[in-house]
């Protein structure tokens, strides 16, 4: 053995072997730092006059792979992944506005981002107006500092449908963004960007990724608005590791199959539900009684609905808690969009950190429980619901 050992160790295999031939499936670069041979390669990379990368908080071969099949998804230019949905929608929001600006919001959205926009921007002296999209003009809540819109496609917990059109062109009259969470309905049932909006934004971890492996974000949109959302996811630094990169590219690739089953079976669930006697009120907007069928019908591709629910019940926290226990394959979970079913109660998990009094102004009931219909057979989840329903 060379009693150079140690620098063998070292320095074999830095560089992928010559072939003319390369993996079918993209390998994970693990690496946190790129090398290079002189000062002249590294002044070309950071001044983009060559394509090549530095550090993997800047960028990274497996998010880049990951990012063209996103990018691809919703018709955008470009996009970039994250650590998390809510680092990814932080950044996009971060990122186009400053201290003394303002923002109209949904008011029934994910817990975590109304918590950002409620509480976290205050710090920036950022002002945000929630707004009933559904109920009440949005034009008369403008200001001469408004900088975005946001609002989710399918709100959470609500399942409520806005006119993301109409929306996209009352924020451009106004020079305004429109920023889109587009989570529950994925691109297989809407791409907002092809309806006007500005920017799209992903939790990863629910649908993309759809197995409850990983935690993600990511975001969609034109070149100039990347470039400004990677300068500030820069700064901040939430950036997802390869590996669950690499996860998240391996999951897309089954995105539309998934997607169909569990809209199908949400859609059998919603109709079994809305008809049963310990039910008050299902929020789904493929239901016919839905008053936001007509938008989605409008905005929505290939006639689904999505996989997520709400179910109102009567007797309220008592009656969903019971509901909770009595059911025996269908677990709680503070999460959704995974392979299996699974319940989430708003009022305890995802909306905690809104008051009663807050909740009940958004509409959010302590009888209310939020269902990710999964992949089983519908009969089985009908007849689990049917069971727990029937000793509640």
């Amino acid at each position: 053995m060379s009693k150079k050992f140690m620098t063998k160790l070292t320095h074999k295999g830095e560089k992928a072997p010559s072939s003319i031939s390369y993996p079918k499936v993209p390998p994970i670069y693990l690496s946190s730092v790129f090398c290079f041979d002189s000062v002249e390669e590294l002044d070309l990379v950071y001044e983009k006059a060559e394509p090549g990368y530095v550090y993997s908080r800047m960028s990274n071969p497996t998010h880049h792979c990951t990012e063209e099949i996103l990018a691809a998804l919703d018709e955008g230019d470009d996009a970039i992944v994250y650590s998390s949905g809510m680092a990814a929608i932080t950044m996009s929001i971060l990122a186009f506005v400053k201290a003394g600006d303002h923002i109209i919001s949904s008011n029934v959205l994910y817990g975590g981002t109304w918590e950002f926009l409620n509480s976290e921007l205050k710090k920036f002296n950022i002002e945000v107006s929630f707004v009933d999209f559904y109920r009440d003009d949005i034009e008369k809540y403008f200001k001469p500092n408004t900088k975005i819109i946001y609002m989710e496609t399918i709100s959470n917990p609500l399942m409520e449908v806005y006119d993301i059109k109409k929306i996209a062109k009352v924020a451009h009259d106004h020079k305004a963004l429109l920023i889109v969470d587009n989570t529950f309905a994925t691109p297989v049932i809407c791409q907002p960007l092809r309806l006007g909006a500005d920017v799209a934004v992903y939790s990863v971890t629910k649908y993309l990724a759809g197995h409850s492996d990983i935690l993600g974000g990511a975001v969609v949109a034109d070149k100039d608005k990347i470039e400004k959302i990677k300068h500030t996811g820069q700064i901040y630094g939430p950036t997802m590791s390869p590996f669950d990169s690499w996860l998240l590219m391996r999951s897309l690739r089954t995105l539309e199959l998934r997607v169909v089953r569990h809209s199908e079976n949400a859609l059998k669930l919603a109709e079994y539900l809305e008809n049963h006697q310990k039910v008050k009120k299902v929020y789904y907007p493929g239901l016919v009684s839905s008053p936001h069928k007509k938008t989605a019908d409008e905005i929505f591709n290939n006639g689904l609905y999505g996989g997520m629910l709400s179910v109102d019940l009567y007797g309220g926290e008592k009656a969903a808690c019971n509901l909770i226990k009595n059911m025996k394959n269908i677990k709680l979970v503070p999460s959704l969009a995974g392979v299996s079913t699974t319940l989430s109660y708003p009022a305890k998990t995802s909306h905690r950190s809104m008051s009663r009094e807050e909740r009940e102004k958004a509409g959010i009931s302590d009888g209310l429980l939020r269902v990710s219909v999964g992949l089983e057979d519908i009969e089985d989840i009908i007849t689990e619901f049917d069971a727990a329903l029937h000793i509640i």
